[in-house]
């Protein structure tokens, strides 16, 4: 039967140059659709030849480790979620994507801004992966603001209208009692927008509370105004989930370990959708700068078993954070997803400091 894996999938270990060739065999057979390959296949795939009883002693070694298992007695071996993620780890640092597929990808997002970005971004990641490709939006209390507007909806109610610095548009609808007409609204809205921009939600409403506690009786009417409903106006969201942008479903459904399991795509698209849960994911999953791959095992959730997630974060310094990645099964062409990821990280973050 399969090994049990006896320790956590991060542990580094120090294996021989002829363990790591037939891991690597075991891997990129499991990873071209093959079914669990045997001693005999293996000896094909390797760079050097090798006795079967050599490659057999191997894989044993390798079964003892935790990074390949039989799922039968009788079968050849796969790699375990420990042996995906040895492999991974040694692929971050040395694939890239072509230059010409660079250029087409640029091109492609080079007219697109604010929303409009992230939406090309997801469907270039589910095109060009065949998986489920995401961008999670920046949430709204942390998008740096350029401008602000006031729109008279009715009696009681104003429409805020807020610009950010990559020009996406944020609107929401607020009660107000219907004092003032649209000029003073605008005068209003041009008081606000000298406090917003540059500035986050947050920000603006810290320095909204200071200016109000500074007012007390002394200022004018059009001030006091201009304070009280900015601080409505620009209140962060009582929920500043971020949206979670998804293109195309379609691609997940030509995967194999679906097409006779409707239930569980379904699975993975309730995990991914519900965004309380996926930004939990998120959280646990990526670890500082770059490319980060966690396997079910790692994102302890039932419904992505045997399924991976590849991520990046994008924004920085002056931009708004976001993650962009994709989710499938762990059967994925890593040294293809993981280059693609970081590329399209770094085109939206450029675009979002630009």
């Amino acid at each position: 039967m399969g090994s049990h894996e006896a320790q956590p999938l991060g542990i580094k270990l120090a294996l021989t140059e002829r363990q790591r060739s037939v891991l690597r065999a075991v891997v990129l057979a499991y990873l071209g659709d093959a079914p669990p390959i045997a001693s005999a296949s293996i000896a094909q795939l390797l760079p050097v030849n090798l006795s079967p009883a050599t490659i057999r002693n191997t894989l044993a070694e390798l079964g003892a480790l935790g990074l390949v298992k039989q799922r039968h007695t009788s079968a050849g071996r796969v790699p375990t979620e420990r042996g995906l993620r040895l492999f991974v780890d040694e692929l971050q640092s040395r694939e890239v994507l072509p230059a010409y597929e660079m250029r087409t990808i640029a091109s492609r997002l080079a007219d697109a801004d604010g929303e409009g970005a992230m939406h090309v971004a997801s469907q270039i990641l589910s095109e060009r992966t065949r998986q489920l490709g995401f961008v999670v939006a920046p949430r709204l209390d942390r998008v740096v603001l350029r401008h602000v507007s006031l729109v008279r909806l009715s009696s009681d109610r104003l429409l805020v209208v807020l610009i950010s610095q990559t020009g996406a548009a944020h609107r929401r609808v607020i009660a107000d009692d219907g004092s003032g007409d649209q000029v003073e609204l605008d005068r209003i809205a041009a008081g606000l927008g000298e406090r917003v921009a540059g500035r986050t939600l947050a920000e603006v409403h810290e320095k909204l509370s200071q200016e109000a506690k500074a007012l007390r009786r002394h200022a004018g009417h059009l001030l006091s105004r201009m304070v009280e409903l900015g601080l409505r106006a620009l209140a962060s969201p009582a929920s500043a989930d971020a949206d979670v942008v998804i293109e195309s479903r379609l691609a997940l459904l030509a995967q194999a370990e679906f097409h006779h399991d409707p239930g569980r795509i379904r699975d993975v698209l309730v995990a991914v959708e519900t965004k309380e849960r996926l930004l939990e994911l998120l959280d646990k999953t990526l670890d500082g700068d770059g490319v980060s791959v966690a396997f079910g095992e790692e994102l302890d959730e039932p419904s992505l078993h045997d399924c991976a997630l590849v991520a990046s974060r994008y924004g920085g310094p002056g931009a708004p954070l976001g993650v962009l990645g994709v989710i499938g099964p762990s059967r994925m062409n890593y040294a293809r997803v993981i280059p693609l990821v970081r590329y399209l990280s770094e085109v939206i973050t450029g675009k979002l400091c630009a």
